[in-house]
């Protein structure tokens, strides 16, 4: 689908959701009523009509935009095959993570070790990988969700166990820990699904906070490892204590 039939769709359904016909909006932009219903149809929008349409729903072009975005179906979880292609190539899947967090294409070749060509060459398979939709300019748009999973057991899972999780926890020199708690007890079942639910709640917010702050430049943004888990779980300490 065209991105001007898109953003067409989202004004229809914006005048539908505030009750405006397209004589009313024809009255607050001094047109006739075909007029109107002929940029519809026709999806002809000039740039300057397109704003004052916006205007008369109380947006900006941008909010408008935005919620296009933001309404597009997203990758939440990758194939099998498709892990494995990102872990076969380190620097595919550096570039699969900076995408996700929102960097421009040169914030990538000037933060990191990586030449332009190359990284159009890494931009081109993510569009493969339909991670993104590569667009001239260099640009994207990421078609990755903010609450995007890896396969349970699958082999982003398994190297996540293996490699990044023991090393998260074991900090480099002089690297503080932003917050750490553990917290043990016994639970009802009643009380773990309350956990949990808050637990997805926090995951959430934390996913749309990153999609938020992706706007910034990545000078007044800091890399953070958030882990969450939780499963029943005794330490071993303990369990050797146990009554035969």
């Amino acid at each position: 689908m065209s991105q001007i039939k898109q953003v067409t769709q989202r004004l229809k359904q914006l005048l539908k959701e505030q009750g405006m016909t397209y004589k009313s909006l024809s009255e607050q932009l001094q047109l006739s009523e075909a007029s109107i219903k002929r940029c519809f149809s026709q999806q002809s929008f000039t740039l300057e009509r397109l704003e004052q349409v916006c205007e008369a729903l109380g947006l900006t072009l941008s909010d408008v935009f935005i919620q296009v975005a933001q309404t597009q179906p997203r990758v939440s979880q990758l194939s099998e095959a498709q892990e494995r292609e990102l872990l076969e190539n380190p620097r595919l899947l550096l570039a699969a993570v900076c995408v996700r967090d929102g960097w421009q294409f040169n914030e990538i070749i000037d933060y990191y070790a990586i030449s332009e060509p190359e990284a159009v060459r890494l931009m081109v398979k993510l569009d493969r990988l339909k991670l993104i939709e590569f667009l001239p300019g260099n640009r994207y748009r990421l078609l990755i969700a903010q609450d995007f999973r890896w396969i349970p057991g699958g082999p982003l899972e398994r190297f996540m166990e293996q490699e990044v999780m023991v090393k998260f926890m074991a900090p480099k020199k002089n690297e503080p820990w932003a917050f750490r708690f553990y917290l043990r007890g016994r639970y009802s079942a009643s009380s773990v699904e309350i956990i949990q639910r808050r637990l997805n709640q926090l995951t959430r917010e934390a996913a749309e906070l990153n999609e938020e702050d992706a706007r910034l430049p990545i000078s007044e943004r800091t890399h953070m490892g958030l882990l969450m888990a939780m499963r029943p779980w005794e330490p071993s300490l303990f369990e050797a204590m146990r009554r035969e």
